[in-house]
């Protein structure tokens, strides 16, 4: 009697192990996982249209275009849509007299939570590339000009929208989208736009790519840029040095004095990458200048940065020399947050549900994005990388996205959007 009960347990234990296993790893809703499939192929043929317009940043004609193409793919889904010509641009060192504008659509729903999808249309890319570069596929792999920096992002959205769409799925209350065309150079005209819309919602999902691994990212550095400036005076150099004052050799003892400001344990970079002064060699120069890179992981690293950088020029080597320095934050860190930390998690079960791994990567790593402007003033989550796989940005004959996670990443999509909209994400 007692070996039978014994038996039992363990029976019981193992059901009980199998039925934890289970639910730890759901099956995939099936509905969802052949809404997905059946995109795979529209999908293609969008990032397709998209490579065949040529949109670099600066490329307004380009840019017009192919804003034209998105806005009424969106308006056929059901969307309201309208485009948005840049009234508040924040003018940077290499801000254009005209940047692009930004495609917004929303869609209404019966429910209460606010959902925003971004990315970018515009790309690094000179006009006239793209003969020489066209789209194609190459077996698993899809080539073009801009398509994983980020046309994919938009194609992805696009057809996520029409994965809701096709399943009848309208629990959330709104799903806006923005796509804007200034992203490269850094969003001087959308990232009041983008911050706006981002502050109202619950989630924001930024489709960038989501590099080789499919990793969901909770941060991103911050890119900023310091210009230094000195203006003295030029005098002969060999017949009259002592009348002039050499902005040569302010700038050194500037550059000097500033190249400990660096605290790269906490992540805080500043490294000074161009300089130049004077015109010849026999005159002393009178005006000198230099161009710095800075990174860091919070914003408020930045405004200390830019404090000190100030306090340093008033200590100058040359009295009679004129010093000037400026800071622009190009681009603000994305600084992980609980709320962010439990939607990537959640995005991990989901994952799980169609068999594959994921990595959430909440220490910012590479360059910056528009989702930090998303969540400079939000209360909701912001979850960067949703975009397809691939390689290769800014690379004119090597950029790729792999075709075999369209599939994977319109599922988890679309049902983190389901679910945000019906409150399961704990």
């Amino acid at each position: 009697m007692q070996g039978t009960t014994s038996q039992l347990s363990k029976l019981a234990t193992a059901i009980l192990l199998g039925m934890a296993a289970g639910a730890a790893c759901a099956a995939p809703q099936a509905a969802v996982q052949q809404a997905a499939q059946a995109q795979q192929q529209g999908m293609l043929d969008t990032m397709r249209d998209l490579v065949n317009i040529e949109s670099g940043s600066k490329d307004t004609e380009g840019l017009a275009k192919i804003a034209a193409l998105i806005a009424e793919r969106l308006q056929a889904l059901g969307g309201n849509v309208k485009l948005i010509a840049p009234s508040d641009v924040f003018r940077m060192d290499d801000t254009p007299d005209k940047v692009g504008q930004v495609v917004h659509a929303e869609f209404k729903g019966s429910g209460s939570k606010k959902i925003m999808l971004i990315a970018h249309m515009d790309t690094v890319y000179l006009k006239g590339m793209l003969k020489d570069q066209p789209f194609r596929v190459e077996g698993d792999k899809a080539y073009g000009l801009g398509i994983a920096d980020d046309k994919q992002g938009v194609a992805a959205i696009i057809h996520t929208v029409a994965m809701l769409q096709k399943l009848g799925f309208k629990d959330y209350g709104t799903l806006t989208v923005l796509i804007n065309g200034d992203e490269e150079i850094s969003s001087p005209g959308a990232r009041s736009t983008i911050t706006k819309f981002g502050a109202e919602q619950d989630a924001v999902f930024s489709f960038e790519g989501g590099g080789t691994d499919g990793s969901l990212r909770l941060a991103t550095s911050g890119i900023g840029a310091a210009y230094l400036n000195v203006v003295g005076k030029t005098s002969h150099a060999g017949a009259r040095p002592e009348g002039g004052v050499n902005a040569l050799y302010e700038l050194s003892h500037q550059l000097l004095q500033m190249k400990d400001l660096s605290q790269n344990e906490r992540g805080l970079k500043l490294n000074w990458t161009v300089a130049k002064a004077g015109s010849n060699r026999n005159v002393i120069p009178g005006d000198a200048s230099a161009q710095a890179d800075a990174r860091a992981l919070k914003v408020s690293d930045f405004d200390a940065l830019e404090k000190a950088l100030q306090e340093k020029v008033q200590n100058k080597l040359l009295p009679d020399a004129k010093v000037s320095v400026k800071f622009e934050v190009r681009r603000p860190p994305l600084e992980a947050s609980d709320a962010g930390r439990k939607l990537a998690n959640h995005g991990r079960s989901v994952y799980e549900e169609i068999g594959l791994p994921m990595k959430v990567m909440d220490v910012a790593t590479g360059g910056g994005t528009d989702a930090a402007f998303a969540a400079l003033k939000t209360r909701g989550a912001v979850i960067e990388g949703m975009g397809l796989s691939g390689f290769g940005a800014h690379s004119n004959d090597a950029e790729y996205v792999q075709i075999n996670t369209i599939v994977p990443r319109l599922y988890l999509a679309t049902r983190l959007i389901m679910d945000v909209s019906q409150g399961k994400v704990k």
